[in-house]
């Protein structure tokens, strides 16, 4: 039996369609939203309302591209959360909608797991037990993964996200939003070594990356009064060194998870994953015994494809999601 299976993701700015069939990716379409720049960050109201003007085309093109009929599939996937609330409801009544019309199951995914599972697109493929870094704008974890849907969580942060602070200080240094990946770029011709900033030292696996973004703050209040122009004649180093130190905290406690658990499969997943330093420390500590995997770029950021993974394991094992629809959401069905 061929298993077909449209995956849908709306948790945040991207709206996402993907089909995947015995768990090979055909087609992951994904839109993002630019209009939030403008506001310096994601704004609810305006991404839920982007999510019920694309989604009808998203699911089009991605069925269309995978060449499947919907009348062909078997099971529709779509990310319960976490996520934004309005953005998650748009996708979630769609794909009640589609089912409840089409009379196909459902499958709810969590995002962070589907972010772990993507590595199961392609080759290399990590083997059980293995540790996940899963660094995003909304979360950071280390995750143990026992089996495809046997996930234990040994730490996370207890306060910002990683991400959430790489874009936090990049609009404290003058970027646009979202700059994180500013950073990155600015960092490439950079000295690390040429600024210092403290890193939170919190026992265990937890992370905590409010107190840098503070340190940041008054570090540059300090400067700019000294010289109007400091940030700007010094952006490359004080990208290097920003990015220096936040890698390296998430580096300390993945270390110390791999020392304790004795676990030497390591894999590192979500957005913040497309980070090049962060990459390059990883391959380097395949030096040191690890076997590393790093998903690519497509697959890092929020995509359909990593959803349409997961639902293919829980179909496997029979998970299949409850059906309560609205109205709305099944007159949607009939424009695709």
């Amino acid at each position: 039996m061929t298993i077909n299976i449209l995956a849908i993701e709306s948790s945040c700015d991207e709206t996402s369609a993907a089909v995947v069939v015995d768990g090979r990716v055909l087609s992951n379409s994904i839109l993002s939203q630019d209009i939030h720049k403008i506001y310096g960050g994601v704004v609810p109201e305006l991404a839920s309302r982007a999510h019920q003007r694309h989604i009808i085309t998203m699911v089009d093109l991605a069925l269309r591209e995978a060449g499947i009929h919907k009348r062909d599939l078997n099971a529709i996937a779509f990310t319960q959360g976490p996520g934004l609330m309005g953005a998650l409801l748009v996708g979630v009544s769609f794909a009640k909608g589609f089912s409840l019309a089409t009379d196909i199951p459902l499958i709810s995914v969590n995002h962070m797991q589907a972010h772990i599972l993507a590595h199961f697109i392609e080759d290399p493929r990590p083997s059980f037990p293995f540790l996940c870094l899963t660094v995003s704008g909304g979360h950071t974890q280390i995750v143990r993964v026992n089996d495809y849907l046997d996930m234990e969580i040994l730490g996370q942060t207890r306060d910002d996200a990683v991400g959430e602070a790489f874009d936090k200080i990049a609009k404290l240094l003058g970027f646009p939003y979202p700059g994180g990946h500013l950073i990155d770029q600015y960092a490439r011709r950079g000295d690390p070594s040429r600024f210092t900033f403290p890193k939170s030292e919190i026992p265990g696996f937890d992370f905590s990356f409010s107190g840098i973004k503070t340190a940041v703050l008054y570090f540059l209040r300090t400067e700019l009064k000294k010289e109007k122009d400091f940030i700007n004649k010094n952006i490359e180093n004080l990208c290097a060194s920003i990015e220096n130190t936040l890698i390296g905290m998430l580096f300390d406690k993945l270390t110390l998870a791999v020392k304790q658990t004795g676990i030497r499969e390591v894999a590192i997943a979500g957005g913040v994953a497309a980070n090049s330093l962060l990459r390059e420390r990883i391959q380097t500590k395949q030096k040191s015994g690890w076997h590393t995997y790093i998903p690519e770029f497509e697959y890092c950021t929020d995509n359909a494809a990593m959803i349409g993974i997961a639902g293919y394991f829980k179909f496997l094992r029979g998970d299949f999601a409850d059906l309560t629809v609205t109205p709305e959401a099944r007159l949607q069905l009939d424009r695709i």
